[in-house]
């Protein structure tokens, strides 16, 4: 910013979801009056809370990276600094090769660095640990300008690291295939390390020498207590007290530019702005898109997303003896398990297994990229299906007194290689085009942190528009021109 004072300049969010709600807090933050259009019923996006048998729980994503600052540091803002709670344990499993197996130590997204702890693991044979050796003495991997994870770290390490380790790894973060993923865009430290060294051992051991001397104290995630899914709504109650216009039920049809600026359509509502930000998954941006900046529409066009399932379950805890310690476990799907993962909630996280001691509750998730055909069967199935898989894990014999399924369909976008050189050229495309920017999951990160990020690079993006402008506007406070006032106000 330049210091112009910007104070009035009307900007329209389009999107609810944290993302959305970020730029909105931002954008109030620098002194913009804010219009946010959700097209469902509810805000929060792929945050959500609920309950099961009266427990609170997510229903969506559970926990954020604390080593970046942006969540912790936007739960704070928003008055949910007392509410932040790190994980009570953080010690996963993996269920690999008919066992359940410690996570091994010392890697970077399953990429050992140190052979030995891997090798005491017993997550990898014995033949796929002679493999990892040749590691030494192979010539350097060409990395070029993006690889997938998957096919260097097979090509340095062989397949079984890559399918035992680094699968289940990245499926955790993308529900995706780590055969098509961008590692310089999914896991930019090992493509780093890959660039600098012949050997990727050695490479990831470069990486974590350099960390050591770099140590963050404090936990790498953080919960909220009482969900994360209380984030979103926070940040609403917060910028609808800074004066932002909510509205629910908004399905916004069209984006066009008008000669004082845009105007944003919702059925009978027409909004007039200054500036627009477009917080919608990919294919909902395409479509706003379209009309204005075919190009970058046409490169959204290309974002792929992965659908998964979560199957909530609570149990009587008398009925679990013999659990094993921990967090939970991962899943990898050269396994051929249904699940993919799960989640003992009432170990990770000590305000659920506070809200009825009683009760032992757990997750499992569903669904991968290109393997959806799970996610067909109705929800008893899935339910049926989850609990073979867990008895075969973990002895788990007992019914559970309630059940849940959530449906995320395509909710996890894909970041295939060159993912960042899509992402850069819609943004270079709309640079063309001041007064509209992009923000959320599908450019800069599918986390917590990397979605306030990518909302705050937005909303500041806009501010600067709206400084260089010049303008001051002064138009009808009920923001609205055209037949109706459609759209429910958003109350807390």
């Amino acid at each position: 910013m330049d210091g112009t004072d910007i104070r009035g300049g009307h900007v329209v969010v389009v999107g609810g979801g944290i993302a959305g709600l970020a730029a909105a807090h931002r954008l109030l933050d620098g002194g913009a009056r804010v219009t946010l259009l959700e097209a469902s019923e509810r805000l929060g996006g792929k945050l959500l809370p609920g309950e099961i048998a009266g427990v609170p729980v997510d229903l969506g994503a559970e926990s954020m990276l604390a080593r970046r600052p942006e969540g912790v540091d936007l739960a704070r803002a928003v008055g949910l600094g007392d509410s932040l709670q790190p994980p009570a344990t953080a010690s996963a499993s993996l269920w690999t090769r008919g066992a359940l197996r410690p996570m091994p130590k010392g890697h970077l997204m399953g990429v050992p660095g140190d052979p030995a702890l891997l090798a005491a693991s017993g997550v990898v044979s014995p033949a796929g640990l002679e493999r990892i050796e040749q590691d030494r003495e192979l010539p350097r991997t060409p990395v070029r300008e993006d690889v997938a994870v998957g096919e260097y770290v097979a090509a340095r390490l062989g397949r079984e690291v890559v399918d035992r380790l680094v699968e289940p790894l990245l499926g955790g973060v993308y529900a995706g295939d780590s055969y098509r993923i961008s590692m310089r865009a999914a896991v930019p430290q090992l493509f780093d390390a890959a660039r600098e060294h012949r050997s990727l051992i050695e490479g990831v051991r470069a990486v974590q020498q350099r960390a050591a001397g770099h140590r963050q104290d404090g936990p790498v995630f953080m919960g909220i207590a009482g969900g994360i899914g209380r984030l979103p709504l926070a940040v609403a109650e917060s910028v609808r007290a800074a004066g932002a216009d909510i509205r629910l039920g908004c399905a916004v049809r069209d984006v066009r530019r008008t000669a004082s600026g845009w105007a944003v359509s919702a059925g009978d509502l027409v909004v007039e702005a200054d500036a627009v930000v477009v917080a919608a998954p990919a294919d909902a941006a395409c479509r706003l898109l379209a009309g204005v900046s075919p190009g970058a529409a046409d490169r959204l066009a290309s974002v792929e997303y992965a659908s998964m399932a979560l199957v909530t379950l609570a149990f009587r805890r008398p009925d679990l003896p013999g659990l094993p310690d921990g967090s939970g476990f991962l899943v990898p799907p050269a396994d051929g398990r249904t699940i993919k993962a799960s989640t003992f909630s009432s170990r990770k996280w000590a305000w659920v297994a506070d809200a009825d001691p009683g009760l032992f509750v757990l997750r499992t998730s569903v669904g991968r990229f290109g393997d959806d055909k799970d996610l067909e069967r109705d929800d008893a199935d899935l339910i049926r299906l989850s609990l073979d898989d867990l008895h075969d894990a973990v002895g788990l014999s007992a019914a559970p007194v309630a059940g849940r399924v959530t449906r995320w369909t395509g909710g996890l976008p894909q970041y295939p290689v060159g993912h960042l050189d899509r992402v850069a050229d819609i943004r270079g495309r709309l640079d063309e085009l001041p007064g509209l920017r992009v923000c959320g999951a599908a450019y800069d990160g599918v986390g917590i942190p990397a979605c306030i990020a990518s909302a705050r690079r937005a909303a500041d993006d806009i501010l600067g528009d709206l400084g260089r402008d010049r303008r001051r506007v002064d138009r009808d406070p009920t923001l609205a021109r055209g037949t109706g006032g459609q759209g429910r106000e958003w109350t807390a």
